[in-house]
């Protein structure tokens, strides 16, 4: 007989690390090639070394890493979701986020483990069929911080090392890059935006216009040189500062008063002008033209390098007793959704009393797994804990107690006719059960051949 899965998964949790440490004695040939690899990349390289790439559990790793990149789920952020990584079941999950030129994308994570858990980060930019990898972190440093350089999707990548099981919390925001130009000011007082017409069509407003009485102040938004002081007719009094990490330049136009000088260096928050209307601005009211003009390629959208979201980050209303554990739908039917929100398309309409596999959870939302293998989630007010039987049945025969509700599912054990099983859900064909020794499985119950 072969080795039995438990007993298999057992010794390979023992085996890994001496086989991993093992790889580890090549480092120093193999320390050029480190050099420049990402935590994951460095983790992936071990086990190749160590040969576990050619075991059913290294090459599912491997492959969820790629599919983690495709199968990824939309988010809103500010986000916020709690899981469950589970030892034998290696998993990577998958975030699709909006980015726009001007934000700062902040990832933080939070682990609760009985063992040492190593999980890695990793960000990329969404171009088209192939994504290009931009910033990477691991559980060590537990933040990821990434400036967005273009106007695009991007995907997060989170992966736990091999055989580590433990509950995270993942939280995903944005933030400006630059500080707001005016002070004691937001966004809301932004009244014209980057786009809008000027001169009757002719051009389009190159930056934003923040209103504010005449002589407050408009600070440095960033720390930098003074690059021009001077009067033109369109922008009357402005002021030009170089912002050299970002590549860029900061135009503050119609001020009532410059308070700096050429060549002079500045910190943000530094006031640099007073407000006004000077320049082609006169009879409008007092205000800051705000322009970024990045170094040869003209100017770009401001907005998103100054606006702070006023949308709030929503706690995580969801049992943490459930994750890795099962509920089921308790309505008729029950929608799973591609992203947690009732705005999100519907995935599948289940039947009452479907088994789902916590494995996360947002708001007040499941992340489940459903009998098929896929990812969805689900309003926790539909669910209810599968623990207690929708029925108590006894085997008229012999029957294969399956991991999966699928034809070709392995079977964990035999069950004998005649043997006392809760039924705990249905899908298809079958039943979630639960024996008399309290192990979960699915048992094939066509035509109810299996149970009287």
């Amino acid at each position: 007989m072969g080795m039995r899965r438990s007993n298999f998964i057992n010794y390979i949790i023992y085996i890994l690390p001496l086989l991993i440490l093992a790889g580890c004695g090549k480092e120093q040939t193999l320390r050029g090639v480190f050099k420049n690899q990402t935590p994951h990349e460095k983790y992936a390289a071990k086990l190749r070394d160590a040969k576990l790439h050619e075991t059913a559990l290294g090459q599912q790793w491997l492959q969820e890493a790629q599919e983690a990149l495709q199968d990824s789920i939309t988010v809103t952020l500010p986000f916020k979701e709690t899981g469950y990584f589970a030892a034998d079941k290696p998993r990577a999950l998958g975030y699709r986020i909006e980015g726009q030129r001007g934000q700062r994308l902040i990832v933080n994570l939070e682990l609760k483990a009985r063992e040492q858990l190593d999980v890695f980060l990793d960000l990329f930019e969404a171009g088209g069929g192939n994504a290009t990898h931009v910033a990477a972190a691991d559980s060590s440093t537990a933040t990821l911080s990434y400036e967005v350089r273009n106007d695009q999707q991007h995907i997060l990548r989170v992966q736990p090392e091999l055989l580590r099981s433990g509950q995270y919390t993942l939280t995903i925001q944005s933030e400006p890059t630059l500080a707001f130009p005016v002070a004691d000011k937001s966004s809301r007082n932004i009244a014209s935006i980057w786009g809008d017409p000027r001169d009757a069509g002719v051009r389009r407003h190159e930056g934003i216009d923040v209103f504010a009485r005449r002589g407050a102040p408009a600070i440095a938004a960033t720390a930098g040189v003074v690059s021009r002081v001077s009067t033109t007719p369109r922008g009357g009094k402005v002021i030009w500062l170089t912002d050299p990490a970002r590549r860029q330049s900061l135009y503050y136009a119609h001020l009532d008063s410059q308070l700096v000088q050429t060549g002079q260096r500045v910190q943000a928050g530094d006031t640099i002008g007073l407000i006004g209307n000077t320049g082609n601005a006169k009879g409008t009211g007092p205000h800051l033209h705000f322009g970024i003009y990045r170094y040869g390629q003209g100017a770009t959208n401001p907005y998103p390098y100054v606006h702070q979201s006023a949308s709030k980050l929503q706690p995580v209303q969801l049992d943490t007793a459930l994750l890795g554990n099962w509920v089921r739908v308790a309505a008729k039917s029950g929608n799973v959704r591609l992203q947690p929100s009732t705005k999100s398309a519907v995935y599948q309409e289940l039947p009452r009393h479907t088994p789902l596999l916590v494995t996360g959870g947002t708001a007040n939302w499941y992340r489940v797994l459903l009998p098929t293998g896929a990812e969805a989630y689900i309003a926790s007010s539909i669910t209810e804990p599968a623990t207690r039987p929708v029925r108590q049945e006894q085997l008229t025969a012999a029957t294969d107690l399956l991991e999966d509700a699928h034809p070709a599912a392995a079977a964990m054990q035999q069950l004998s006719a005649g043997a006392s099983i809760a039924i705990l859900g249905r899908y298809n064909n079958y039943a979630f059960v639960r024996d008399a020794s309290g192990q979960l499985g699915w048992i094939n119950s066509v035509d109810e051949v299996s149970v009287r």
